[in-house]
């Protein structure tokens, strides 16, 4: 059985809504479901004949991660909820995912001292002795009744992109080659002491990098691990947030398949893989198949919720603490396509911030990460705020050129897809393969930074009219940007931000400088923030987006 990308999904709980989660496919999410699933496979076909594999992204992504990382941080004798869980649950083994590293080593290293299980990455080395910096497999006895001991050995592989991702945490200390690479040396060692061997990959099985150039190895190659090294049976892929229930590769060396499956995301699925076997003198493997439980239709394991409500309600209690009122609601649901108060808020506090450190005229980046973020008219809590802002992303300002602000922002405006006429659009007849992330707006701190999008025009050429105070950009001008550290450190390879020269990095997680300001403040206006005014045009008619999705 496998899981991936829990993010933080310990019960079926929105923090940021404060109420059982939902989404528009009526999906549920969390390890107390999971552990439902799981024991209803035990039960059917026998613990004993069963391993729990997870392929990472485990202690970020809500506010209950967040807060056993920085509000009350993991220690020896405070265990995190996930690990408690996981532990609870029996996992035998959980690949380590770039999302990880997010709040440094120390945590890590804290959160793994607390699994009773191994942290597997084989590709994560010490960048001093080139050793693997993790365990990289173990090999798990399954006892068979009546007949031999089946050994299955289990790879873990974590994601070259960590070395760009989370630079700051991991430059100098560990390196992070290749999924191929190292599955290439490792998997002949433990097909040696195994009759069978899985690999848990933080990879999306389709072969794609959004790092560009940035590292010699691709973000997402599970499937061509499994179509290049021999002697693997079956990977349970993570890192992508898709769904995919059952996928056969053919080696290229051997010719025999190799089974794929990821289990969607969150604690909403769980991957079931099952193996036929043969003893005749040793293990043979006849077939394989596999497929995905979904937790939908799962209670949350009543152990699992005595065990750690407890900790869930401490972090309930957080978030709906009141820090400030706000003038009038504030949504980012039309962030993408216009602008918004929600996203103008964000930009304006990295502004400030990064404004204490230079003198150049500051403008601010950052993308709607929250489609269902909002901010209510009246009493505002932690939540509100904290959903504008969903990753633990830190602040950066660096210096850039007016040249290379407009070929910053052409880049961004690859979120649309090329359109002629005013429309109206829908949503997705607007928009490209592009992760909302994957869109950066601009904001001008003590003067309006004004631009439009032309999406009747190809990439490359659609950002018109941008000007500062009125002015047009001139290629010489010179600004400091306040980006994530995300975006500075490649991430989506935008041109020129991660070696544009650093004027401010404090380590300032973004979602507590947003939430620092309104206790300070007291007050949200959304009339108060105005630097900025982009539109989205075609052949410059604006652009009418349907809000019916």
């Amino acid at each position: 059985m496998g899981t991936t990308d829990l993010h933080g999904n310990l019960f079926n709980w929105d923090y940021y809504r404060d109420r059982e989660f939902d989404d528009f496919a009526h999906n549920d999410v969390g390890l107390a479901k999971i552990s439902t699933l799981v024991s209803r496979v035990r039960a059917d076909v026998g613990r004993h004949r069963t391993l729990l594999l997870d392929a990472g992204d485990t202690i970020q992504g809500t506010p209950l991660a967040y807060y056993y990382a920085r509000v009350e941080p993991i220690t020896r004798t405070r265990v995190h909820p996930m690990a408690a869980a996981m532990n609870a649950i029996g996992y035998t083994a959980a690949a380590v995912g770039n999302h990880e590293f997010n709040y440094g080593l120390p945590v890590l290293r804290m959160f793994e001292r607390q699994l009773d299980f191994p942290l597997l990455a084989a590709n994560a080395l010490d960048a001093s002795t080139g050793l693997p910096a993790f365990q990289p497999y173990v090999v798990k006895t399954v006892w068979r009744t009546g007949g031999p001991p089946l050994r299955v050995g289990v790879l873990g592989l974590t994601n070259p992109g960590i070395a760009v991702w989370d630079r700051a945490h991991v430059e100098g200390v560990m390196t992070f080659p290749g999924l191929v690479e190292q599955a290439l040396h490792w998997v002949p060692e433990i097909r040696r002491k195994a009759d069978l061997v899985v690999v848990v990959a933080h990879s999306g099985a389709d072969l794609s990098s959004s790092l560009g150039d940035q590292v010699p190895f691709p973000e997402n190659c599970a499937e061509l691990v499994a179509e290049t090294v021999p002697g693997i049976d079956a990977v349970l892929v993570g890192h992508a947030h898709v769904e995919i229930p059952e996928r056969f590769v053919v080696n290229k060396v051997t010719g025999r398949r190799v089974l794929l499956t990821e289990p969607l995301f969150w604690g909403k699925r769980l991957s079931l893989m099952e193996f036929d076997l043969r003893h005749d003198g040793r293990w043979e493997l006849e077939g394989s198949r596999s497929s995905v439980l979904s937790t939908a239709t799962a209670e949350e394991d009543p152990r699992i919720v005595r065990l750690l409500r407890h900790d869930h309600e401490k972090v309930v209690s957080y978030v709906n603490a009141r820090i400030g009122t706000c003038v009038a609601p504030m949504s980012a649901e039309r962030a993408r396509f216009e602008d918004t108060p929600a996203l103008r808020f964000i930009n304006h506090v990295q502004a400030l911030e990064i404004a204490k450190s230079t003198s150049l005229p500051v403008l601010s980046l950052c993308a709607p990460f929250n489609r269902a973020a909002a901010i209510p008219g009246g009493e505002v809590s932690v939540r509100d705020v904290a959903g504008l802002y969903i990753f633990d992303n830190t602040l950066v300002g660096v210096r850039l050129t007016g040249a290379q602000l407009r070929d910053f922002l052409e880049e961004s405006a690859r979120y649309f897809a090329r359109v002629s006429g005013r429309g109206p659009f829908t949503a997705a007849e607007v928009s490209a393969d592009v992760p909302d992330y994957n869109f950066d707006i601009a904001y001008g701190l003590t003067a309006p930074l004004t631009y439009t999008i032309d999406i009747a025009e190809p990439e490359g050429s659609r950002i018109t009219r941008l000007a500062y105070d009125g002015e047009p950009v001139a290629d010489a001008d010179e600004f400091a940007v306040a980006v994530n550290n995300y975006r500075h450190a490649g991430g989506g390879d935008f041109p020129h931000i991660a070696s544009a020269p650093v004027l401010h990095d404090r380590q300032q997680e973004i979602r507590q400088l947003l939430i620092d300001w309104v206790r300070a403040a007291g007050v949200l206006d959304p009339a108060g923030f105005t630097g900025t005014d982009w539109r989205l045009v075609a052949g410059g008619d604006p652009v009418i987006v349907s809000t019916n999705e």
